[in-house]
């Protein structure tokens, strides 16, 4: 039997998992580790705690499984994306990695927009400048901290520098690459153009790969520390949302999943390449070679509903502990009691401002429709059809773009409501399943280096031989024009409001 390690570096921590060639779990572990946020908006991490965590967990699951070293055939890493990590020429960390939710890069942003033009960079790059990315974190060392920017001689994403610690090499691969904004995202290499025009050396930046590619070997001082073995082959890997699409089997043209987590990110597979010229959505390189896919982001989707809980579900807190059920499974119970439509009540889950398909930080949440006659339950359904409503607009954008989703999988907190699933089926019109595994990103770059070392001969192979579904959800006939009525008014309810949201956020 064959072995191979999904190593999963978070936010929160980083999650290894030891798995055999037909992604059965032997072993997993996770080490945590903390953000530091130095002044509001800001969010940094220590590369350090990265690699502590990642070399630890691989020790633990060799520990804990009893696997030879010889039977793990490769690793995989999988990572958050957009985080930028400085090396000065002797390999040294110069500063704490800027990471993904970092709010600081306002004016590079418009540096960006005024030295390349929108239009210009989402033509290379499929994307509008964006505060998170990584190419306006690397401007934002150089205006503001010049002295660590003379030093610097290699810039990696999180993963990559989990890879360098591992191999040696200094690599990146499509789908992590996609999301630092200096990627030609249509050629699948590093955009010259865009490199020239923001003034950053392309020589700091590292080779690019496919992501189930070999990248690296496990060196002999990191076989002794993680009890690899020396030679043990390192694949590309991918960015956390193409990971998890590997691992969910969204790997072939008409795959997509939704993932309802504090945001909620509807993601499709398409071997065309398709770029929104209004950048309401994401283009990136897909994790399959030759492949792309798109993502649309909702803000405040899982987060609308911990919101409505917080606030206005203790009771339903109360009988749960007595009950020893979650209190999320009695909210659902609750919401189904109540008709489609929420008795004419439409809830915008816009607590954060929206992504997509509305790029507007001013947006803000808003129940229409409230009446005398309406209670908690009603607005509990409302609070889930609204964001199902905001998560069918993204799949209004594919549609636009000639993207195909017919074949649906939904993960995160979310994704395991059957009310939820429910809701998702009758507004995409499609079945909307969940995956036997629950491993995600995990998953998928394990399933990366299986092709990598020559197990399966294709990513899409490795996915029909491993993903199983666990449940599947189809749409109810009754329900699709009920929710199509209620979807439109829902459509017409923020372009009516927009002004209004402007002037809101201007209010002292």
């Amino acid at each position: 039997m064959a072995y191979v390690i999904g190593v999963d570096c978070g936010t929160s921590g980083t999650k290894t998992v030891l798995f055999d060639e037909k992604g059965t779990v032997i072993a997993s572990m996770t080490i945590e580790y903390p953000m530091y946020q130095p002044k509001n908006g800001y969010a940094e991490q220590e590369p350090a705690d990265w690699a502590n965590a990642m070399i630890n967990t691989i020790k633990g699951v060799l520990a804990k499984s009893g696997v030879a070293a010889e039977e793990v055939k490769g690793v995989g890493i999988s990572g958050q994306m957009h985080g930028l990590v400085m090396l000065d020429k002797d390999n040294n960390v110069l500063r704490r990695s800027i990471i993904w939710c970092d709010q600081r890069t306002a004016a590079e942003v418009e540096e960006m927009n005024r030295k390349l033009g929108r239009e210009k960079l989402i033509e290379i790059t499929a994307n509008p400048a964006l505060t998170g990315w990584t190419a306006a974190k690397i401007l934002w060392v150089k205006n503001n901290e010049p002295d660590i920017y003379e030093k610097c001689r290699h810039i990696l994403l999180p993963k990559d520098y989990l890879r360098f610690i591992l191999t040696g090499e200094y690599a990146t691969e499509v789908s992590d690459a996609s999301g630092m904004q200096l990627l030609d995202v249509p050629n699948r290499c590093w955009s010259r153009e865009v490199c020239d025009a923001l003034g950053i050396d392309m020589s700091w930046l590292g080779k690019v790969y496919e992501s189930c590619e070999v990248t690296g070997q496990v060196t002999a001082e990191m076989a002794e520390k993680t009890g690899l073995k020396a030679g043990t082959i390192v694949v590309g890997g991918a960015g956390d949302n193409a990971a998890a699409a590997v691992g969910t089997g969204v790997a072939v043209d008409g795959k997509a999943f939704t993932t309802i987590g504090t945001s909620g990110v509807v993601f499709a597979h398409t071997s065309n390449i398709s770029i929104d010229p209004k950048g309401r959505v994401h283009t990136c390189c897909a994790a399959v070679p030759g492949s792309w896919h798109v993502m649309g982001v909702t803000q405040g989707a899982g987060l609308s509903l911990k919101w409505f809980r917080d606030n206005f579900c203790n009771a339903e807190k109360e009988t749960a502990k007595y009950m020893g059920v979650d209190e999320y499974y009695l909210m659902d119970k609750q919401a189904e009691s109540v008709p489609v439509g929420a008795n004419r009540l439409l809830y915008l889950p816009y607590l954060m401002g929206e992504r997509t398909p509305h790029l507007d930080p001013d947006a803000r949440g808003v129940f229409f429709g409230l009446s005398a006659m309406h209670t908690k339950k009603e607005m509990l359904r409302a609070v889930m059809e609204g964001v199902s409503y905001s998560l069918r607009d993204c799949v209004e954008v594919f549609r636009e773009m000639n993207i195909n989703v017919s074949d649906m999988m939904a993960c995160g907190g979310g994704g395991s409501s059957p009310l939820w699933r429910s809701m998702l089926a009758d507004l995409y019109n499609c079945p909307v399943k969940t995956a036997s595994s629950k491993e995600g990103p995990a998953l998928g770059v394990a399933l990366l280096s299986m092709v990598g070392a020559g197990i399966y001969s294709s990513v899409p192979e490795a996915c029909a031989a491993v993903v199983k579904t666990d449940k599947i959800q189809e749409p109810n006939a009754e329900n699709v024009p009920e929710y199509e009525k209620y979807y439109q008014l829902y459509r017409e309810i923020y372009p009516a409001l927009k002004a209004q949201f402007a002037k809101l956020a201007a209010l002292d």
